[in-house]
């Protein structure tokens, strides 16, 4: 799914160059769960914008899904961010003037979607979030949680090849935090393809596999067989299978 070959990004190369990213050579194959940890700077962020196309390696190559996107233009990696790739955010990025529905429609109106299948599809994914009774609140008529469910839904409706996530329990209480990760695990096990920043342990315990940056490099790679703090999976009723 991911392949990366000694990526690096140069930010301000000419002048005091912050050197975020540093020879970062890594694989994720498809339908796999991984964290991405390490301290404020270290190129968390700097990596799932490369992964995500909205940024570009200053060197290096990546593959998405076998296409070289690191040698695309702008319009380009547009198409493949819209087509290809979900997000979440930890501010979930809602359009406060729009419902639910709307919102999740969004990214099929910029698809060329015509109304009758954005509508539908938009519900479906609104279905596996469990929001049906939300779809016509607004972001301010929604708690955190409900908020995130329906940008997760957002992330699913053009059926990505990915979902990144950046942060997704960032802005929410402990609870609430283990209900999107839940969430998660189900699209997990249904085969999705998650990528996710996270600086909380527990959350990261979540996934199968957990990269470890420091300074813009991969300084460890971590799978859960050999993770003797992982905290194992949520069970039906939300509680930790350990």
């Amino acid at each position: 799914m991911i392949k990366m070959e000694r990526v690096s990004k140069v930010y301000r190369p000419h002048s005091n160059p912050v050197h975020a990213l540093a020879d970062v050579s890594l694989h994720i194959g498809v339908g796999e769960f991984v964290a991405v940890m390490g301290p404020s700077g270290s190129g968390k962020s700097t990596l799932l914008n490369v992964i995500g196309c909205l940024d570009t390696p200053s060197s290096g190559a990546y593959w998405l899904n076998g296409v070289k996107v690191s040698s695309m233009n702008r319009d380009q990696l547009a198409k493949i961010r819209n087509r290809k790739i979900g997000f979440v955010f930890q501010s979930y990025n809602l359009l406060p003037r729009m419902t639910a529905l709307r919102n999740v429609e969004l990214p099929m109106l910029y698809a060329g979607v015509d109304k009758a299948e954005r509508t539908a599809r938009a519900m479906e994914c609104i279905g596996r979030v469990g929001m049906l009774d939300r779809i016509h609140h607004r972001p301010a008529e929604l708690s955190g949680g409900q908020s995130q469910r329906i940008a997760i839904a957002r992330a699913l409706v053009n059926s990505p090849d990915i979902i990144l996530a950046d942060e997704p329990t960032g802005n929410l209480d402990s609870a609430t935090g283990l209900e999107i990760m839940s969430l998660f695990q189900s699209l997990h096990r249904e085969g999705t393809t998650i990528v996710m920043v996270t600086h909380e342990e527990d959350i990261a315990a979540f996934a199968k596999r957990v990269l470890y940056f420091r300074d813009g490099r991969l300084v460890n790679d971590v799978g859960a067989e050999s993770r003797p703090d992982s905290l194992g999976t949520l069970d039906a009723e939300g509680g930790m299978n350990i």
